[in-house]
């Protein structure tokens, strides 16, 4: 992995532009803000509090030498399918897609697996049943999937500019991912592997809206695929540095901000930081009232996550799960359900639902020849302080028996150590607060990315567009900070 301080200058200097940025955070959210406040002419320097950029897309050596695990997310449809990044030339800086086979495979018991193929129309097939009420549910999304996505990612109150494509999506993603997967489809091997997508949401699939990640990341898999950056995360994060560095944009590693008066007062901050963090470094700054609504922002789930350095890859019962770049491991629909509820109810699942990637099946640079990883991860209550390794271990091993042979290392990554390498993962929160209806309708508030000072702005995935690495969030945020500051016209 490039060493990122080659994308950085370490010596601050003043700016000649006139108008001046100061963006909080490096993760994908804050690099797309600089960027664009680079490109409407502005001088921005960005502050990163760890030693590496990237935020959640950093990839580190976390087991033993030579094998470079991401720490945050690993597979990034919304990141090669966002509408901000594809007008980027990030390729030009290096990002390269790795496409697996197939984006997706979900194992059963009966020692098969449920396999989402990216092409619809071999999805249809695959499917069986159920084949073709998948393809007339998603078509639609697939074929205007950019627009889908310009309309999803932004403020839910809007001014549609696609009212019948948004309402293909927004009615039945209103919808319980349970009760959607027993309406639409037949088959139980169906409906466990839309659970498993569903799951995504953090919710429990009884919940409202939880059938919206369902929704909006298999449309993904079948439009622009799941795929992974090679040569991890980490390669999202040093293009979009790059391209900064080269619009003039400076960025400060190391470099924690706890205030934001050490800067001159007319300075346009972008915070690319939880709602917690936003008030610690500026409340004074903010209305009573503001940071009233602020402190009421809930956190989601957490995340239990471990990295595992292998010595031969994962010896799945089904060898269909060789071809996919993300396996789900939960079983039957019912079982997913179960332990997502279990989370919600501030429980700890016996059997969690596991989401699985082992990138070195497609991408040999990330670990030494022959040898491989793999990344894994639970939802749990947040702040759970209980060790689930056993437990993803044993979902791992159920699905294919004799994988704890392979582990060479694990580096296990509960709630508290994840906020520890990032604040903005409140309790291991890694989808910036509680997918409620409130925080979804009103995220943070009903300013979305505006604060009551008017010369700070919140870019985090606390806001609307919420998680994922696709930096919608950091380009509204950043677009309504140049109009309010007649920055743009």
């Amino acid at each position: 992995m490039n060493n990122t301080s080659s994308l950085l200058l370490g010596t601050r200097r003043h700016h000649v532009h006139g108008r001046h940025a100061v963006v909080i955070g490096s993760g994908p959210n804050g690099l797309a803000a600089a960027i664009v406040l680079a490109q409407a002419g502005y001088g921005v320097e960005v502050h990163e509090a760890q030693a590496e950029i990237g935020g959640g897309t950093r990839t580190l050596p976390l087991t033993l030498p030579g094998f470079l695990h991401d720490f945050g997310s690993a597979v990034h449809p919304m990141a090669i399918g966002s509408p901000f990044f594809s007008t980027l030339p990030l390729e030009q800086h290096g990002l390269a897609w790795v496409h697996p086979p197939a984006p997706l495979a979900h194992p059963l018991d009966d020692s098969t697996a449920v396999m989402l193929e990216r092409d619809l129309g071999d999805a249809e097939r695959a499917l069986g049943v159920d084949g073709a009420r998948w393809h007339s549910l998603f078509e639609p999304l697939v074929g205007h999937w950019m627009q889908l996505a310009e309309e999803v990612l932004q403020p839910i109150v809007h001014i549609p500019r696609h009212p019948l494509l948004l309402a293909r999506f927004g009615i039945p993603a209103l919808m319980p991912a349970r009760f959607f997967a027993n309406t639409f489809f037949k088959d139980a091997r169906t409906r466990a592997l839309f659970a498993g997508i569903a799951g995504h949401s953090f919710l429990a699939l009884e919940a409202p809206l939880s059938s919206s990640a369902g929704l909006l990341l298999g449309a993904a898999a079948h439009a622009v695929g799941w795929p992974s950056p090679r040569g991890g995360a980490q390669s999202i994060a040093n293009a979009l540095a790059s391209l900064l560095q080269e619009l003039g944009g400076v960025i400060y590693p190391n470099s924690p901000v706890a205030a934001l008066d050490g800067f001159s007062r007319d300075t346009l901050f972008l915070c690319d930081v939880s709602p917690r963090q936003l008030l610690s470094i500026s409340g004074h700054r903010l209305t009573d009232g503001f940071q009233r609504g602020l402190r009421k922002f809930k956190p989601g789930p957490g995340a239990f996550k471990i990295d595992y350095a292998l010595s031969e890859p994962i010896p799945w019962k089904a060898a269909d799960c060789r071809r996919a770049g993300t396996v789900h491991l939960g079983g039957t629909l019912d079982e997913i359900a179960a332990s997502e509820r279990a989370v919600a109810r501030g429980q700890h699942a016996e059997r969690p639902f596991t989401l699985l990637t082992q990138p070195t099946l497609f991408d040999a640079t990330r670990a030494p020849e022959g040898k491989h990883i793999a990344w894994a991860y639970c939802h749990v209550p947040n702040g759970s302080t209980v060790d689930m390794t056993e437990r993803i271990d044993a979902q791992i091993e159920r699905f294919a028996p004799g994988f704890r042979d392979c582990v060479l290392a694990r580096h296990i990554s509960p709630p508290a150590l994840l906020e520890s390498m990032n604040a903005n993962l409140v309790g291991g929160d890694i989808s910036g607060g509680a997918m409620t209806l409130r925080q979804t309708l009103l995220r943070p508030s009903r300013r979305s990315y505006a604060t009551t000072d008017p010369n700070i702005y919140l870019c985090s995935s606390s806001t609307p567009g919420m998680g994922g690495v696709h930096g919608m969030c950091g380009y509204h945020a950043a677009r309504t900070a140049l109009v309010r500051s007649k920055g743009i016209a």
